[in-house]
Formats: structure tokens, C-alpha cells, sequence
């Protein structure tokens, strides 16, 4: 799995131990033999990448979790929703989103 996605973020469940992610960590790949991210069965090319709106651990596509959160995870978004309408609007996890502590932005900043 991608070191970079297990650590803790603002939108990650709150469950945290020693900085990283537990709910990213549960996560496996939609065949559920592999942990997220790190998929080898027919699905790979499309599981192991990492855009568009994710779930609160950003290991898997939004409404598509597999952690122990995924009940209120893939429930529909109820109320205000970030510009991509996949995630609440106060915890955007796709590109569009204001920050994520886990990325660099290279191409604006000096």
C-alpha cells in the first residue's frame, strides 16, 4: 500500500495509532485478497490508482469503502457536498479539494 495514504489526515476516520490511518490500513481492493492499493487481480490497473473522490482514508474510491466505516462511508452524501458531489463538503478528498497534507503542490509554489 501506498506509505503516503496511511498516514492520518483530516478527513481520516479519527482513528489514528502512530500516525497513521487505521481505516486505511483495514482497507483491502474490491476482491478483498489484497489490501488496498496493492491489488493483482483482474481490477488492478483501476484499483491501485488514486483519483477522484476517495473515501475518508483516501484508500479507496468514495462509496466504494471497505473498512470498518464503509456503512456511513458509502451512504449517499446527505446536505452540502464538496464541488465534485462524491464526498460532504467539509472533507473533500478529490482533486478539487483546498489541501491534502499527504501532496506537494510543485508546479505553483516556488
Amino acid at each position: 500500500m501506498a506509505t503516503e495514504v496511511l498516514k492520518a489526515t483530516p478527513t481520516c476516520c479519527g482513528k489514528n495509532s502512530g500516525g497513521e490511518c487505521v481505516c486505511a490500513k483495514q482497507a483491502t481492493c474490491s476482491c478483498g485478497k489484497k489490501s488496498a492499493l496493492e491489488c493483482t487481480c483482474e481490477k488492478a490497473a483501476a484499483e491501485n490508482t488514486l483519483t477522484g473522490a476517495r473515501c475518508s482514508c483516501r484508500a479507496r474510491p468514495a462509496g466504494q469503502c471497505t473498512c470498518e466505516n464503509a456503512s456511513s462511508e458509502n451512504a449517499p452524501v446527505a446536505g452540502s457536498t464538496c464541488s465534485c458531489g462524491s464526498r460532504p463538503a467539509d472533507s473533500c478528498t478529490c482533486e478539487r479539494a483546498a489541501s491534502n497534507p499527504n501532496e506537494i503542490d510543485f508546479t505553483t509554489k516556488n
